[in-house]
């Protein structure tokens, strides 16, 4: 499960000293002393019982004319600091299943029930409420190729919850979840790793039940170009999507162009033939799941 950091810290900081304070050494979360900073600053954040609040009147005042705080993390997420210089500071909110915002939109907008693990490590912490509950697993990264129905070996740890001042790091490829409403409106704070090579780590949704892959979450903008520029047409973009399709370091990449050739060949007969050829492409991943295009075109 996500390891537990014990930081006995009574000072507070404002969101732009925690951030300076972390950014200036820089933040890697497989270097203890760099990892210890970092909790240290997000308990003096969390300590700090009267910035949250500030922003939201702020942003409510203003009606969201102002889009300083936009995020692509989902409705309840609010990125709180610039995000140049390989960490983000985040808040999340966590409905219960009392709120009218639970409800209404339900537990796909929250990622309620999603099992899933991270491409990313970061820090969390309690900041209000009970905190949202969550079932912990752990699986071996290394082991998995990535294709739906993989087993994927999860090892339940155990249902905790993120207490108020909990301070957590769940670590990249190690830690899967599945997160459940809190007992009460809830939220949280987080100090986010980020990388330019993280877009092309894959993470990963998981069915319980079975104990196998069920897809790869967060694709990045290079598979949408592939299959947008595939579908205009034209010759380049046909004998790209062939080279990524061959060679392309991704095992995803290299999925999603075949999946863009298939849109635009003509007929189920040429496409069986692609994902056939596809299957001695020299990739598990690749090979597996050709072969259940082919068991789609079937049926």
């Amino acid at each position: 499960m996500p390891r537990l950091i014990d930081i006995a810290d009574t000072t507070t900081a404002s969101v732009e000293e925690c951030y300076d304070l972390i950014a200036a050494p820089g933040f890697d979360p497989s270097d203890e002393e760099s990892l210890q900073n970092a909790a240290r600053q997000l308990r003096r954040l969390g300590n700090n019982r009267e910035f949250l609040g500030d922003i939201l009147l702020e942003q409510l005042a203003a009606r969201h004319r102002e889009d300083e705080f936009t995020s692509s993390y989902g409705p309840q997420s609010l990125v709180l600091s610039r995000t140049d210089q390989g960490l983000f500071i985040r808040v999340n909110i966590w409905p219960s299943e009392q709120e009218a915002m639970k409800r209404a939109s339900g537990d796909a907008s929250f990622v309620y029930g999603l099992p899933h693990d991270h491409n990313f490590s970061f820090l969390t912490h309690g900041y209000f409420g009970p905190g949202y509950w969550s079932d912990y697993y752990e699986f071996d990264y290394e082991a998995i190729n990535g294709y739906r129905g993989e087993p994927a070996g999860l090892k339940f740890i155990e249902r905790a919850r993120l207490e108020p001042d909990k301070l957590m790091l769940y670590r990249a490829h190690v830690d899967v979840h599945a997160q459940l409403p809190p007992d009460g409106l809830s939220v949280s704070l987080n100090i986010m790793h980020a990388s330019t090579a993280q877009a092309w780590l894959d993470q990963y949704s998981f069915d319980i039940e079975a104990d196998t892959v069920a897809s790869i979450l967060g694709h990045g903008s290079s598979e949408a170009f592939i299959r947008i520029a595939v579908g205009l047409g034209g010759e380049e973009s046909l004998d790209l999507a062939h080279r990524f399709a061959r060679h392309h370091p991704s095992d995803r990449m290299r999925l999603h162009a075949l999946d863009a050739l298939a849109s635009v060949t003509p007929d189920a007969v040429a496409r069986d033939a692609l994902w056939g050829e596809a299957e001695g492409f020299g990739s598990r991943m690749v090979a597996m799941e050709a072969k259940a295009r082919r068991a789609e075109l079937v049926g």
